[in-house]
């Protein structure tokens, strides 16, 4: 009965109803798209594949590499979801993109370029519809117009020249998942999570596709998996449940696949959860957006190539839908906060992930979309876009605009067709927006595109990782997973490869990674269940089950059954390791070095890590009635000289 009321409120709200695609067949085998030639340029001089470096993105050189970036929409689908869909009426902004990028009809695939480059952009974000990959009937003619190479072609064969034109020219491409069907997105529209009618198995199948198809193209360098994930008519996405609605634990599939079946180069961009509960006063709702990182961030197989990302539109807010009249609260807008409530939930929301470096949560944070009409009139959103792109600025922020391509019915961009994209064409291809006079956004983009930020070399840093075994393994070690599984029936969790374990939570079974060049490059792992290792007169936590790494071996991993630890699982280093060492204790409060290194990896519970000039060599326990069987102490030892300078820093 429940869910009907919640049905019969967002019915009568939202005025929507949701398509649901249906089930997976199989994405169509295609051809490789070529790589680029050696040295194409034009869109700035950089050597893939991208990865990260702390808050920053970086090239293969190791130079900052700033995402300045635009939407180029169109291949997620146009159409708003009721009437013909052959009725441009019946498309958003009256704009039929044909479920390929917009503008190809009116302006050649050089002149759009061109135009990117002129607005200073070095990267597109570049979105898709799971539709559009099974998709087999040709575009119309007319579709490509102004692209006449382009007739005949399918959506997916219409994407892939897109991608192609891009990356000869120099630009980034992030593949964005932004719908399951192609229509337009975001209400209850059958696009609210990456699983609607369909397996999270099933969406990751077609991620591995795409990321298959273009992996010989290395200026493909991002895959941004799914697009606002929200609520349906029922449900609520959630991070870290462990349902089938956990946004963290499929993208933490999905990116992980990605990685190992597909392309190992690519950075995998996760967005936050972009609304979940109902839109009326009194009733529990909001945009969390990142604020679930804080407490339980992502650890990928491949280190360095996670990327956190967040949307903000002024009509929005951190509770508010955007909605008027009918799901509208009576919440804050962005537009509607002063400059330092706005900085201030900026950072709450998602900056505090770029900006609090050292952390677990440490990551770039990519805007990959924000946006206002050149038509703005307003005050308050007027307002809200010079604060929000003076911001971008000054916190050398990566960003996206939403959109960068849409229709005009005249050079001079009206009326018709979507007034907020920055380049605007009519259908003579003649064009209008911010590269034009009288857009008044020019003087707001114009020092976001342009100003420098910082360039150069990124030096490396440590970095954490978090490791969670709350509802299933984590194993974020290639060479472990290539050895199959160590503790059968156990939950386990492994550090990437290039780190090693620093602390444990002595409940809710967290652990710390950071990196090292410890570890042998050829060997393979020792798991310990027992005290064999424990020399004789050598017990460092008298009346306590130790879990100790043999000689020469130091801690990569662990596993529980339950609360009780089940096996500690270590790895031979490459050098010869101190002995000795101290006995670090947290079963009965935080044991944690000055400056909480790597942040706070399990909230609520008691913590220990050993210091940044430590490796842990061992795990203790209690198997007394009445006391919890979890990890109660650490054996902390000395690094060897090198690693204990340049405590964990790997290049």
């Amino acid at each position: 009965m429940m869910k009907s009321l919640l049905r019969a409120v967002l019915c009568a709200l939202l005025l929507m109803a949701g398509a649901v695609s249906a089930p997976y067949a199989g994405p169509a085998v295609a051809a490789q798209v070529p790589a680029p030639a050696a040295g194409a340029g034009g869109a700035g001089t950089w050597t893939p594949p991208l990865s990260t470096r702390g808050r920053y993105i970086v090239d293969a050189q190791g130079n900052r590499f700033r995402l300045r970036s635009g939407n180029w929409d169109g291949a997620q689908g146009s159409w708003n979801g009721s009437g013909d869909r052959n009725d441009p009426a019946t498309h958003h902004s009256g704009q039929n993109a044909h479920g390929i990028p917009i503008g190809l009809d009116r302006v050649p695939l050089p002149t759009l370029l061109a135009d990117f480059r002129a607005l200073g952009l070095n990267s597109i974000r570049l979105p898709f519809s799971n539709e559009m990959l099974r998709d087999s009937v040709p575009v119309p003619d007319a579709a490509v117009a102004a692209n006449p190479a382009l007739r005949g072609r399918t959506p997916l064969q219409v994407y892939d020249a897109v991608v192609a034109a891009l990356t000869d020219a120099g630009f980034a491409v992030i593949l964005n998942n932004h719908t399951v069907t192609t229509r337009w997105c975001c209400g209850l529209d059958g696009n609210e999570r990456w699983n609607s009618g369909r397996s999270t198995a099933q969406w990751a199948d077609d991620w591995v596709f795409l990321a298959r198809r273009y992996r010989d193209n290395p200026r493909v360098v991002g895959a941004d998996l799914y697009n606002e994930v929200r609520r349906d008519f029922f449900d609520d996405p959630n991070w870290g449940l462990g349902d089938d609605h956990d946004w963290h634990a499929a993208a933490q599939e999905a990116a992980d696949r990605i990685l190992i079946e597909a392309n190992p180069n690519l950075l995998i961009v996760v967005e936050g959860i972009n609304w979940f509960g109902l839109p009326v006063d009194g009733f529990p709702h909001g945009r969390p957006t990142l604020t679930p990182v804080r407490t339980l961030s992502h650890t990928l197989v491949t280190s360095n190539k996670l990327v956190y990302s967040a949307h903000f539109y002024g009509y929005t807010g951190p509770r508010h839908s955007g909605a008027t009249g009918i799901g509208e609260t009576s919440d804050l807008r962005y537009q509607d906060m002063t400059a330092a409530e706005l900085e201030q939930t900026l950072y709450d929301q998602a900056f505090f992930v770029s900006a609090e470096t050292g952390t677990h949560v440490t990551a770039p944070v990519w805007i990959s979309e924000f946006g206002i009409g050149a038509d703005e009139t307003g005050a308050a959103p007027r307002t809200w876009f010079d604060r929000l792109t003076g911001y971008l600025t000054r916190s050398d922020a990566d960003f996206a605009y939403w959109p960068l391509v849409g229709w005009s019915a005249d050079a001079q961009g009206n009326p018709g067709g979507d007034s907020w994209a920055l380049l605007r064409y009519d259908a003579a291809g003649r064009r209008s927006g911010v590269l034009d006079p009288g857009d008044w956004r020019t003087a707001r983009w114009s020092p976001l595109a342009t100003t420098p930020g910082r360039t150069g070399p990124v030096p490396a840093t440590p970095a954490w990782y978090q490791l969670t075994t709350d509802h299933r393994d984590h194993n974020a070690s290639l060479r472990t997973r290539a050895t199959g599984d160590w503790d059968s029936g156990a939950r386990k969790a492994v550090c990437p490869d290039g780190a090693r374990l620093a602390g444990l939570a002595h409940t809710g079974g967290r652990g710390l990674c950071t990196t090292s060049d410890l570890r042998a490059p050829t060997g393979g792992h020792t798991v310990v269940r027992d005290e064999r290792y424990v020399p004789g007169g050598g017990d460092w936590a008298t009346g306590y089950t130790k879990f100790q790494c043999p000689g020469g071996q130091f801690l990569i991993g662990y596993s529980l059954r339950g609360e009780r630890v089940s096996a500690a699982l270590c790895a031979p280093a490459r050098t010869a390791l101190p002995g000795g060492g101290r006995t670090l204790w947290f079963d009965r409060g935080d044991n944690r070095p000055p400056g909480g290194p790597g942040g706070d990896f399990g909230y609520g519970n008691h913590k220990g890590q050993c210091l940044p000039t430590e490796y842990a060599a061992g795990i203790a326990f209690t198997t007394r009635a009445a006391t919890r069987p979890s990890p109660a102490a650490l054996l902390c030892r000395p690094l060897p000289g090198p690693d204990a300078r340049q405590q964990g820093v790997r290049g």
